[in-house]
């Protein structure tokens, strides 16, 4: 079959927005949910979906809330953890409905997409047979570590997204100089050029990149402890140690928060652009946690 079969997904509707989504691999294999992070999209998984489908797997890797054209609200409560686990649901419901297997899926996201598989893992089990965060430690590992530790001087860019007008005055590409801070930025972090004008070209369109920073200015609006709990299905965490966002400290907390066989890769010298930079590493990841789902 194509991708122009009618079983594949290729929008998924929840509450008046529309995600775009990339259905690839068998058919009849088990599912892969692939979330990206900011400020990418879906084609961040190029390199890694074609190693899940020589796996058996099929993947849908959505454009997320904010970053699909059809779903970019404007009220900042619109981007709570909450929505983004219930867009999640919706995929995995599209999924059935379009033949797939009723048996969970294997989630796998990077940066603020492993923030939602996370989310999705512990207050959705039903939905998740196993579980692969590339760069991001479990929430309240996280938390703790930027509390305790260096973490919250890396983070500190989280705290001027909140800032309205800020971040798109430095960094939205629908402008030229923006643009040329963000594809500098991606490059100074590990991003290859030709990968960071793609990202630029995606979030080029006026307000889009605005929508894609609602993840971070909702951050405040967050119920205390939403996302605090364990995890109970085989888990696997990527992280690099070259990557400038992400200290050891939450890593090391993470496994205090999984109740299921967890394994964590430390990948020497990579970037924080995991699924571009080790592909190989985060299907390995992917096979060894399905192999125990």
């Amino acid at each position: 079959m194509t991708a122009a079969d009618p079983a594949r997904i290729s929008r998924v509707a929840r509450s008046g927005l529309v995600l775009d989504v990339r259905d690839e691999g068998p058919l009849d294999g088990p599912i892969a949910v692939l979330l990206h992070g900011f400020p990418q999209h879906s084609a961040a998984w190029d390199e890694v979906a074609p190693r899940l489908h020589r796996l058996g797997l099929r993947t849908l890797a959505p454009d997320q809330r904010g970053y699909s054209p059809g779903a970019r609200p404007t009220r900042r409560r619109d981007y709570r953890m909450a929505e983004l686990v219930d867009d999640v649901a919706a995929v995995v419901a599209a999924s059935r409905t379009g033949g797939g297997v009723d048996r969970g899926v294997h989630l796998v996201g990077h940066d603020w997409g492993a923030a939602v598989a996370w989310a999705t893992a512990q207050s959705r089990p039903d939905l998740v047979r196993s579980l692969v965060s590339v760069s991001i430690p479990h929430p309240r590992a996280f938390v703790t570590a930027a509390l305790t530790s260096s973490q919250a001087w890396h983070s500190w860019y989280m705290g001027a997204f909140q800032l309205p007008g800020l971040a798109e005055r430095a960094l939205d590409p629908a402008h030229p100089s923006g643009r040329r801070r963000l594809v500098r930025m991606l490059v100074d972090t590990g991003l290859d050029p030709a990968r960071a004008e793609r990202d630029a070209d995606f979030l080029s369109t006026p307000g889009a990149f605005t929508a894609a920073l609602g993840w971070y200015r909702a951050l405040p609006l967050q119920r205390p402890g939403e996302g605090g709990g364990s995890v109970r299905v085989p888990t696997a965490l990527l992280w690099s140690d070259a990557d400038v966002a992400i200290t050891r400290a939450g890593v090391d907390r993470t496994p205090r928060y999984v109740d299921a066989p967890f394994r964590l890769d430390v990948l020497p010298g990579v970037g924080h652009w995991i699924p571009e930079l080790a592909p190989v590493a985060v299907a390995d990841a992917v096979a060894h946690v399905v192999a125990q789902a």
